[in-house]
């Protein structure tokens, strides 16, 4: 009798169909950012069932598995995955749908922790295949700053690896689209807090105030001009004002105005010059009205920078593993950011969009939000190819 063979760009369809359960067992018990107890301890109880793996925890939400490859030296590969989900109502209709009202996986993170215990399993049942160690992190508070991957190579699990991995499931990228771009990716993301202090009254007598909302509006037109014409126009950089608060009623000038906003920028020294050319022209302005401010700026997440090398490496691993059942694609930075960039201080690496939709599909952060769980193999056949690859990689 003839033993059918899984095809050179699939995983057997026994791990295919566990890949699944597994993202959509995720998808029904999300938890937020620095909340996932559950999750982690879900992620160790599979993780359990596999051989040859030596798992700790870095953090208490965060699980870390090492497997050592029994074929002879090499280098060492960290995998990642988050694991956290998102403060949103479900309205995706899914008989998976969130069981936690109020909190859902809306950016994917549920197929990604899928994806890479779909790795674990295949890399852990044949270590005589593999040179050097593979480690994979499972990683708590993506979404929430300061992240959780920071936290993770505070403890050290990045100590000794030559090179790291991660993957996003994108519903804007059609399914079967690999993105691998080299240099920036993802930007990096700050936030600021600026609070103008004037003097309040009756609206019928603004001579009598200094009114902030007049201030801050002067303000938030101005920000622009630090994008528009203090910035190489070649650097990309967004300035976003996002919220303005201040007021009680329609007759009353307010004492106060509160604005928030986000800089994404890519360049490290235009990252540093943003905070000192916003607050010239914050002080500026108030000053010039009678007023006072305050201005905090909090850098977040650094700018994801694709290492060429390795990228490089991946397009192969692209095209050996999925072969016609992908299209490479060089793709476009993008001005979200993700705490990925925290391994990066620490080791070369690449990030990873796998398409996982395309038309018709909702946009991540959104109630409806879902991925095409056709994906989820894809990612564990780069995940794979990865680690064998750069493992031996010189």
């Amino acid at each position: 009798m003839t033993q059918t063979q899984t095809p050179p760009n699939a995983i057997p369809p026994e791990l295919k169909q566990q890949v699944t359960a597994w993202r959509r067992y995720l998808h029904q018990h999300p938890e937020l950012s620095f909340q996932e107890h559950q999750t982690a301890d879900y992620v160790e109880g599979e993780l359990k069932k596999l051989p040859n793996l030596t798992l700790s925890r870095p953090t208490p939400t965060s699980i870390l598995a090492v497997l050592k490859g029994a074929a002879g030296a090499g280098r060492t590969v960290l995998l990642r995955a988050d694991m956290d989900a998102l403060p949103i109502q479900e309205d995706t209709g899914l008989e998976f749908a969130s069981q936690n009202p109020g909190v859902m996986h809306a950016c994917g993170h549920d197929g990604h922790t899928a994806m890479l215990l779909g790795a674990a399993t295949l890399l852990s049942a044949s270590p005589e295949t593999l040179r050097g160690e593979v480690r994979f992190i499972f990683q708590h508070a993506e979404e929430l700053f300061p992240g959780g991957a920071q936290q993770v190579v505070d403890a050290g699990i990045m100590d000794g690896v030559d090179a790291v991995v991660g993957t996003h499931l994108m519903t804007p990228i059609p399914t079967g689209v690999i993105v691998l771009r080299d240099g920036p990716l993802l930007a990096a993301s700050d936030v600021f807090n600026i609070r103008i202090e004037g003097k309040g009254g009756h609206a019928a007598s603004p001579h009598e105030t200094i009114d902030p909302v007049v201030i801050a509006a002067q303000i938030v037109l101005a920000l622009q001009s630090v994008v528009s014409r203090q910035r190489d126009p070649l650097d990309p950089a967004v300035l976003s004002v996002t919220q303005i608060n201040g007021g009680s009623a329609h007759n009353i000038i307010p004492g106060s105005v509160t604005m928030t906003g986000t800089v994404r920028t890519f360049d490290a020294e235009l990252r540093e010059k943003m905070p000192e050319r916003m607050e010239k022209l914050i002080k500026g302005i108030t000053e010039g009205y009678g007023a006072s401010y305050t201005f905090d700026y909090e850098n977040g997440y650094r700018a994801v920078i694709n290492d060429p090398k390795i990228t490089e490496m991946l397009r192969e691993v692209t095209r050996e593993t999925l072969g016609a059942e992908a299209t490479l694609s060089e793709g476009r930075p993008i001005m979200g950011g993700e705490d990925f960039s925290a391994y990066l201080t620490k080791a070369p690496g690449t990030f990873i969009a796998i398409g996982a939709g395309g038309p018709g599909y909702a946009p991540h952060h959104h109630s409806k939000f879902t991925v095409d769980e056709r994906a989820l193999e894809h990612g564990v056949l780069l995940y794979v190819g990865a680690a064998r690859r750069l493992t031996q990689a010189g």
